[in-house]
């Protein structure tokens, strides 16, 4: 058993869980950004291929 004086509060006077708000997330992004970070992505990676292949 627990003792009380421990600094456990009494079951019956244990404090509520604290209740959260629900959250907000951003929306996700549209068709547009979307793409232009896939092509800006694909452009970087093709950058650091053939520079590899350059100077190799």
């Amino acid at each position: 058993m627990s003792d009380p004086a421990a600094g456990d509060p009494p079951g019956d006077r244990r404090p509520e869980p604290p209740q959260y708000e629900s959250r907000q997330y951003e929306p996700p992004p549209s068709a547009g950004k979307l793409l232009l970070w896939i092509l800006l992505f694909v452009t970087a990676a093709l950058a650091v291929v053939l520079g590899g292949v350059y100077f190799t």
